[in-house]
């Protein structure tokens, strides 16, 4: 695991920076997740250090490390999401809005296995869209804009290359036997829906925006698009995720799909030296 600083530049970036544009307005809605989740993972991890035993010192440097990578993918999508607005959609702001406070409530009054299983459902979420981007994807990637291309695949990279480090977490301090592992699960679950909930709200919303300049017959072409991506990305993350509910679930075990070292290297501040 390292911390890497793109540096990346959204002022120019295009809504529609995909072929499809409702493959890219789907991923647009979920820019929203890492501007507010990010700093939640980053608060219940520091929660977390400060409990675990001192002798987990690796632990202890990978929570250090996630906690920097994610303030960088924080940072990035809440410059692409600014672009977003600039760009005729700052009603997503409205949808945010409620979203954050979510985050804000679970600190307040959520216990912290709760936080951290959150946090766990969360990566499993990202560990399985990681793979699925670099290895489901290709016919609606072609094409696209370097800007966005190269956020989501660093971002997702790294998503993978965390990938245990909330699930050592939970393991750590809540163990692995039957109740851990029910718990893990129902939180999972409740994750998934919730950050869906509001990632879907704001996909219609970005779509409703543009289907609002188009004619009937684009109209309809365009919910047939949005209809078979989601046909698509749900046969496709089907396994994946099935997987997260398994008692023996182990990300580590999880291997990198191709592409996303080559990502990786290219923003290494050691390869590539300022």
């Amino acid at each position: 695991m390292k911390v890497r600083s793109p540096g990346m530049d959204f002022s120019k970036i295009r809504p529609h920076w995909a072929r499809i544009p409702e493959f890219a307005q789907s991923y647009n809605a979920f820019s929203i997740v890492p501007a507010h989740i990010e700093p939640y993972l980053m608060k219940v991890m520091r929660r977390a250090k400060d409990v675990l035993d001192p002798k987990h010192a690796r632990l202890h440097d990978d929570i250090a490390v996630f906690n920097k990578q994610e303030m960088e993918h924080c940072k990035h999508h809440v410059a692409f999401n600014r672009a977003l607005y600039e760009a005729g959609y700052e009603g997503m702001k409205a949808i945010e809005k409620p979203y954050q406070q979510d985050y804000v409530r679970f600190l307040k009054d959520k216990s912290l296995r709760f936080n951290v299983a959150y946090c766990e459902g969360f990566e499993a979420l990202g560990c399985a869209s990681a793979q699925a981007f670099f290895e489901d994807l290709d016919e609606y990637l072609a094409g696209a804009d370097g800007e966005a291309l190269d956020l989501w695949k660093w971002h997702l990279a790294e998503e993978f290359e965390h990938r245990e480090v909330c699930y050592q977490v939970y393991k750590t301090l809540y163990g692995n036997g039957p109740f851990a592992y029910l718990y893990r699960v129902a939180v999972f679950i409740y994750a998934v829906r919730h950050i869906g909930s509001y990632t879907g709200r704001v996909q219609k919303y970005l779509l409703d925006v543009d289907r609002a300049s188009m004619t009937e017959a684009e109209r309809q072409a365009s919910l047939e698009r949005e209809k078979v991506l989601a046909k698509r990305v749900a046969k496709k993350s089907f396994k994946r995720l099935l997987a997260v509910l398994s008692p023996f679930y182990d990300p580590g075990k999880r291997k990198p799909s191709p592409g996303m070292q080559e990502i990786l290297d290219r923003y290494d501040p050691a390869a590539n030296p300022a």
